[in-house]
């Protein structure tokens, strides 16, 4: 197998003693005592799940450590370099990425062959007492803009198993949902391929929002260097990675059902919505085998992809006005998502405020966010809340935005719509001595 397989990167890992096995597990809750116990550990999780021949694994991108050697990223700078590089390929035809380089073909039938079951031999969990039923929960969803032949969209989606008829997805109203919605408005199904178990690289690409047209695996090149292996799906015709460990074809259907409730990043329920049902035609696995990725539903995994693309789009916006920013972070306490701490070098009075209007603009479900001095770790909670106390004067350091456009998780708004707080909690620049802690002397 190539090197953007899932298996391979196990295999670096398990070298490293960073991976737990057990055994079968039920589909019911079981899995979520056993993720959440090698969570704290940094480790990764395989298993079973009862009457499914797939491996399971879970707990993949467990930590930005992991995230950095994806990357082979050696800073945080570097970092948010390339993934804000995943969203800057130019839009062209599926034709036109391979003609480039970004893409290799490969053939499907030599890769996959027929899964023996259908979609209740898949490990589809319920995670939790009261969600909706059981999910897949790292489903890449492929499909075809309607209104540009040949372009192609590649997002993560939630599935809900639907007895064996087929699988609810929540669409949520970005390019998948348009190219849904163009289609119904014709009358048509919308005819997708849905992969599970890829190299996580590969999922941090469905994470991300360049244009509508760009399709997002070819970001891979501007990990490796190297095009993505990818296949035509039997079927519908449909780019896939050449590596994943299920593929399964099949359409957006013009039927909605009940989906939900589900736990979201915020580690609460979502609610039930009418959301499209999607048919399951044919269902292929690879050929060498692999795992089939379990993310859990407001875990690390979950906040880290959703969190860091957000995370690199803050830091752009921020250093356009603030050159000295030295750290960004979407802390845990707000899932990685509402919540932010950011570190400058000031060098001007006023540079604090600036970093929070274009944090609040580079993230629009961004609620709170404080900004510090570079002296301050925004993954020290104590050190920030130490500034708070020694620097921050809430008459004219705090920024408040009533009524504004925020995140729909967050309970306490209103159809979306929140207040936002920010705090500028960096000392000033005159009588700064007053502001510095102490330190020993160089020896």
């Amino acid at each position: 197998m190539s090197n953007n397989d899932l298996v391979e990167f196990v295999k670096v890992l398990k070298s490293d003693e960073l991976v737990e096995e057990v055994g079968e597990l039920k589909r019911y809750y079981e899995p979520v005592k056993h993720i959440r116990r090698v969570e704290n550990k940094g480790k990764i999780l395989i298993f079973k799940i009862v009457n499914s021949p797939l491996r399971c694994i879970a707990n993949v991108i467990n930590s930005r450590n992991i995230v950095m050697k994806i990357f082979n990223a050696g800073s945080d700078e570097d970092l948010y370099i390339k993934l804000i590089s995943l969203i800057s390929n130019v839009k062209t035809s599926i034709k036109g990425y391979i003609e480039k380089g970004f893409l290799r073909i490969k053939d499907f039938h030599s890769m996959y062959t027929r899964f023996n079951g259908g979609i209740e031999a898949l490990p589809s969990i319920k995670f939790f007492e009261k969600d909706g039923g059981e999910y897949i929960t790292s489903s890449i969803v492929v499909a075809e803009l309607p209104d540009m032949a040949l372009h192609y969209n590649a997002s993560i989606h939630r599935l809900m198993r639907i007895d064996n008829r087929g699988y609810a997805i929540r669409l949520v109203p970005r390019h998948l949902y348009k190219i849904y919605v163009e289609n119904r408005k014709k009358d048509l199904e919308t005819p997708i391929a849905i992969v599970v178990g890829v190299h996580p690289a590969i999922l941090f690409l469905a994470s991300t929002s360049p244009p509508y047209g760009v399709f997002e695996l070819t970001g891979y090149r501007h990990i490796t260097g190297k095009p993505l292996d990818i296949v035509l799906t039997p079927k519908y015709g449909i780019p896939v990675p050449a590596n994943a460990t299920i593929v399964m074809e099949g359409r957006i259907t013009l039927d909605e059902v009940n989906e939900g409730p589900f736990v979201d990043i915020l580690q609460l329920y979502d609610k039930v919505r009418k959301q499209p049902l999607v048919k399951i035609d044919d269902i292929y696995v690879n050929r060498l085998g692999g795992y089939f990725h379990v993310i859990l539903p407001g875990g690390i995994e979950h906040r880290l992809l959703m969190g860091l693309p957000r995370e690199a789009m803050i830091w752009e916006h921020v250093r356009r006005v603030v050159p000295g920013v030295v750290k960004v972070r979407l802390t845990p306490g707000g899932g990685q998502w509402l919540n932010a701490v950011i570190s400058i070098n000031k060098l001007s009075e006023g540079e604090g405020k600036l970093a929070i209007m274009a944090a609040f603009t580079a993230h629009p479900s961004l609620k709170n966010v404080i900004v510090v001095d570079s002296d301050i770790d925004p993954d020290n909670p104590t050190e920030v809340e130490w500034a708070l106390a020694t620097r921050f004067q809430a008459s004219k350091d705090l920024v408040i935005i009533k009524g504004v456009k925020g995140s729909t998780l967050d309970p306490s708004a209103e159809d979306g719509i929140t207040d936002k707080l920010g705090i500028d909690a960096t000392a000033p620049l005159k009588d700064r001595e007053k502001y510095l802690r102490p330190k020993l002397p160089r020896e």
